[in-house]
């Protein structure tokens, strides 16, 4: 097949936040089909992608960047059929589709979260959750939104990471089976038809292992652009993104993380092309 293996490298991504978009429905916010509806003035605009901010079922805690579950619609912004709808008309206009996926954290009410209150479930090992009392934090770690990153959860007698929200658990990136999920979500999108995913704060998911103090700060250089990021993207791009079969385009799905320096430190000056 012909076409660029570096698309995003110097196409026209247009980036839509759906619930401010158009509505379609008289709701007062907007939807998917709302996006549909304006496909053809992006593409005389000269658009070669979208990138939707989330849409999936969410409490909206932070504008849908708390999931609480990763392969299904959130009913303000419409159904699968209006998603599959609009990957077809996007395709049928050269107007590729590129969706924001949330991997460091979920929503408290997603369910493996749920699940995670049971110190005997193994879902418990899909967050960060650390020993410590109601009056003594496991480190003095602060969350981007204010406060500390550690809530405590008095029927479990522990505390869980949130670098954002309290309602907004990060996810144990140490553990295979969070990344073996994690996988399972990527490629649900790709075989819909998704060209792209621009993977939200993918650079906290490598956290120091020791979880120590910081007497200097806030706690970021102890998870931001941790030693592990490079090879879970690597993970992530060898066995999502590989080709299954000759025509498959899944190898040119993006995967667009950001500024991520870490991969880019002294002895790895092309560790951004391993990805």
């Amino acid at each position: 097949m012909n076409h660029l293996p570096h698309w995003w490298q110097n196409g026209v991504i247009y980036q839509i936040y759906p619930k401010s978009f158009q509505d379609t429905t008289g709701s007062g916010t907007g939807d998917l089909r709302g996006v549909t509806a304006r496909l053809d003035y992006l593409q005389k605009l000269g658009v070669d992608a979208i990138w939707l901010t989330p849409f999936y079922v969410s409490p909206q805690v932070d504008n849908g960047y708390d999931v609480a579950n990763y392969t299904a619609i959130d009913p303000s912004y419409g159904t699968m059929a209006d998603f599959d709808a609009l990957v077809t008309e996007a395709k049928a206009r050269g107007i590729r589709i590129v969706l924001d996926m949330v991997l460091n954290h979920t929503s408290t009410e997603h369910e493996w979260f749920r699940q995670s209150l049971n110190k005997e479930s193994p879902y418990r090992q899909f967050y960060i959750w650390r020993d410590g009392e109601p009056d003594a934090l496991p480190n003095n770690w602060r969350s981007k939104f204010g406060g500390n990153a550690w809530q405590w959860h008095a029927d479990s007698g522990q505390y869980y990471l949130h670098l954002f929200a309290i309602e907004q658990a990060d996810l144990n990136w140490e553990n295979p089976a969070v990344r073996a999920e994690l996988k399972k979500v990527c490629e649900f999108w790709a075989d819909r038809g998704v060209d792209g995913l621009r993977l939200d704060v993918v650079n906290l998911i490598s956290k120091d292992q020791t979880f120590p103090c910081d007497l200097d700060g806030d706690g970021r250089r102890f998870y931001t652009d941790g030693p592990r990021v490079h090879e879970f993207l690597q993970e992530m791009s060898r066995d999502v993104f590989t080709p299954r079969k000759p025509d498959d385009r899944r190898r040119d799905v993006l995967h667009l993380a950001g500024a991520l320096p870490a991969v880019r430190r002294a002895g790895r000056p092309r560790a951004v092309d391993d990805l």
